[in-house]
């Protein structure tokens, strides 16, 4: 989403880092430069007004301009003062109420990705050791319970089924009875939202607040509809008391106004942010780990998260024997492609590596990894374990099997020759020269 964001902010800095001596003119171009990505980013005027006015302060004090790297502390002090703008802090966590079960509220406006955010948090919750049980409770929208239950069951979640003949208060109350009847720990309730915030719906949503007493009302954002989603966050939070903001969308193509906006705007903190379709693409929003990114500065963290969350401990064991003993074959190189895979679109997984955030979507082949997975499959397990026995007709017989042509499968043995030499000048404690992944690229 912040791509072109990224990439005016990274130049700017990038010339502010490398100068010796930042004089006032020095400073006031490169803001009047931040000033202009900003907006064209549809940030609120509100929170580049606070930001640059923040950074100038301290940009232009005594401290910063006698310094040994003035255009360093700047960078710094910009950084600073987004982290500051989207919550200043690690990430806040959900609140759970003293009773059994705590109840939370999933409001927004339609189309914000609320039933898909419901299931996202309710499998994010289980992955944590909790016990989540889903309602569905938009009775208004059609398919949207049987949304809710089909994703839901996907993902190994337990949900309140129903007609949906009675109203959202009869069909909340009777889930919250039912999951502490059953041992469930958290209700996440997905409620009725409207193309536009109207008497109806707010009706509805204060009497399920004044009837379940929830420990969390999380407003649902979609972030591609830019200050649209503010202000109707806004909106929310004064008519219901929200306590939290999940932004959707965050792996889309928009601009990227409404993430870096909504703190500054409405106050609430960001909680959660979704950056994909399958149930796991939710992440705890961090301020420091969005900057990181935002300004190039990677999150590796984030990454090492993912890689956590996808790797198998006993697998992981299994190859750092094989890497030990010198056994990495291609089927071990086909089963961490897919590990990678998993774990989402490259493109995000560079956005997270420091140096790596301008690297697009269309500077990688999304299929890349598919074809390099199905050249393999079309080995037989003797050919992966010792590759150098591929010779003419039996890539002739591969390439006929996987629909790729020869020279493909001549590049592939070129590219994991490569691996194997840049693992045995690891373990030998040498390095010699460097090995890309140019199969990745189109």
């Amino acid at each position: 989403m912040f791509q072109s964001l990224s990439a005016r902010l990274q130049s700017v800095l990038r010339k502010l880092g490398g100068q010796g001596r930042v004089s006032e003119a020095v400073l006031k171009e490169s803001l009047r430069e931040v000033r202009v990505a900003l907006l064209e980013a549809d940030v609120h005027v509100s929170v580049v007004r606070a930001l640059l006015d923040g950074v100038r302060s301290k940009a232009l004090g005594e401290e910063v301009l006698r310094s040994l790297t003035p255009g360093q502390q700047v960078v710094k002090i910009v950084r600073e003062e987004l982290e500051s703008l989207l919550g200043a802090g690690r990430a806040e966590p959900l609140r759970f109420g003293s009773k059994r079960p705590s109840v939370m509220l999933l409001v927004g406006l339609q189309g914000s990705g609320k039933t898909t955010t419901t299931a996202k948090l309710g499998a994010l919750l289980k992955r944590s050791g909790r016990f989540p049980y889903l309602v569905p409770a938009d009775v208004h929208r059609p398919a949207a319970i049987e949304q809710l239950v089909r994703i839901a069951h996907g993902a190994g979640l337990k949900v309140h089924e129903h007609d949906g003949s009675g109203k959202p208060i009869e069909i909340a109350t009777a889930a919250r009875d039912e999951a502490r009847r059953s041992g469930f720990d958290t209700v996440l309730i997905d409620t009725a939202g409207r193309l536009h915030v109207d008497e109806a719906l707010m009706d509805e949503l204060r009497e399920l607040k004044r009837e379940l007493e929830p420990s969390e009302i999380l407003f649902v954002a979609d972030s591609m509809t830019g200050q649209d989603a503010v202000r109707s966050a806004g909106e929310f939070h004064d008519a219901l008391g929200a306590t939290g903001v999940i932004l959707t969308k965050l792996d889309g193509d928009a601009r990227g106004g409404a993430a870096l906006s909504i703190r500054h705007v409405t106050g609430l903190p960001i909680k959660f942010v979704g950056t994909g379709e399958r149930p796991e693409d939710l992440e705890a929003f961090d301020p420091g780990r969005m900057v990181g990114r935002v300004l190039g500065m990677g999150d590796v963290l984030g990454l090492i998260e993912k890689a956590e969350s996808s790797i198998d401990e006993e697998g992981a064991r299994e190859l750092e024997r094989k890497l030990r003993k010198n056994e990495f074959t291609l089927g071990d190189f086909r089963d961490q492609l897919r590990m990678v895979r998993r774990m989402g679109p490259l493109s995000g997984l560079m956005s997270m590596l420091p140096g790596m955030s301008q690297i697009r979507e269309s500077d990688i082949d999304p299929k890349a990894i598919t074809r390099v997975i199905a050249l393999v499959d079309s080995m037989t397990p003797g050919e992966r374990s010792r590759p150098r026995i591929l010779n003419g007709s039996r890539k002739r017989r591969i390439s006929r099997g996987c629909g790729e042509p020869v020279h493909e499968i001549n590049r592939l043995l070129k590219q994991f020759a490569q691996i194997q030499r840049m693992m045995k000048s690891v373990r030998s404690g040498k390095r010699r020269g460097r090995g890309g992944l140019p199969f990745l690229g189109r």
